[in-house]
């Protein structure tokens, strides 16, 4: 059980550290006009938390900085409570006023305007657009050989696909199966659209259309979607900014981990309601071990359905970072939500 004074101590050294990544001594922070104590008695202190293993040592210098421990401890009983700015809560609320562009575009400048906000990197899991019903399906060539397919939802979210036209279609029976595409298939969910576009379409098709197998399948595959929501990524290398990784071999770990996708995945996958702080090697990641991730799941309902999430170093500004990440997933509950009662 820590006392008061250690409570104290720790709470000081662990906000100097974040704000100065500079280890932290005695003397130091005996001169702080709230501290009271003198450098012996702070020293003292000081061995007792390292002893504990709330503090280390390190090799360059005779102060302290915090341990995982340390943070954990920070974080779990003496975070203090953060506040946004008035201009930051609307450059927030602005990302979602613009409907024009669709929930898939807000998603990407939540990741956005969460880098700049934090100066680290920010990763945003999209909601899931399986059961998003389809507003129009579209083929545009780019040339005579290749094709773009594109399934666009109600919501904005969009599908597309690139693949080879097969030999000897016209342009004519191109616009033949858009007409039929749409006319079929227009207001069914992204769910049911790979099951279905065969069963209402395939049989038309064959009698107006020659060679429109490979067309209809590329449509299929694009049905398909992600079983999760798309990924953004804002500030990939803001991490590095940070004078922990200055270490090449730690910088080479977090990156290729941030190329592969299912790593992300599984970091960011949404799970429990509200916000989760895993702190070093609390992360399953071993390129995470000396980083901190803030994530906070949005919802429609009960379901979770996305993640906002701030990669950092373990010297994050927790508070502020957490303030965030709370701020706008409740926003982005509040869009959802009512987007899917409107679409009820």
């Amino acid at each position: 059980m820590l006392t008061d004074r250690q409570l104290f101590i720790l709470q000081i050294i662990i906000d100097d550290f974040i704000r100065s990544a500079q280890p932290v001594g005695s003397r130091n922070l005996a001169k702080k006009e709230d501290v009271s104590y003198s450098p012996a008695t702070i020293r003292n202190e000081m061995a007792d938390l390292e002893e504990m293993g709330f503090l280390e040592k390190t090799h360059t210098s005779s102060g302290r900085v915090p341990s995982e421990k340390g943070y954990r401890y920070y974080v779990d009983h003496l975070l203090a409570p953060g506040s946004l700015a008035r201009s930051e809560k609307t450059a927030i609320h602005s990302i979602f006023t613009d409907r024009q562009h669709g929930i898939e575009k807000a998603v990407q400048n939540v990741a956005t305007i969460l880098s700049e906000l934090t100066s680290y990197t920010s990763i945003v899991l999209g909601p899931k657009f399986n059961d998003h019903k389809v507003k129009n399906l579209q083929i545009i060539p780019i040339d005579d050989d290749t094709a773009v397919a594109i399934i666009v939802t109600d919501t904005g979210h969009v599908e597309n696909r690139l693949f080879s036209l097969p030999e000897g279609i016209e342009a004519a029976d191109i616009e033949k199966m858009v007409n039929i595409l749409n006319d079929r298939l227009t207001g069914l969910p992204l769910s049911e659209l790979q099951r279905k576009i065969y069963q209402e379409t395939a049989e038309l098709m064959k009698r107006h259309i020659q060679n429109y197998e490979a067309v209809l399948k590329m449509f299929a595959d694009a049905a398909g979607g992600p079983e999760l929501g798309k990924l953004f990524i804002g500030g990939k290398t803001n991490i590095f900014n940070q004078p922990e990784f200055r270490d090449i071999e730690k910088v080479r770990l977090v990156m290729d981990m941030m190329e592969k996708e299912s790593d992300i995945y599984e970091l960011v996958r949404p799970t429990e309601a509200g916000i989760q702080v895993k702190i070093g090697t609390e992360n399953a990641e071993q390129a995470m071990e000396d980083c901190s991730l803030i994530t906070a799941s949005y919802s429609v309902g009960d379901e979770p359905v996305g993640t906002i999430a701030i990669l950092g170093p373990k010297r994050m500004e927790y508070s502020r970072v957490i303030t965030l990440v709370d701020f706008l997933s409740h926003d982005m509950t509040n869009v959802l939500t009512r987007l899917y009662n409107t679409r009820l």
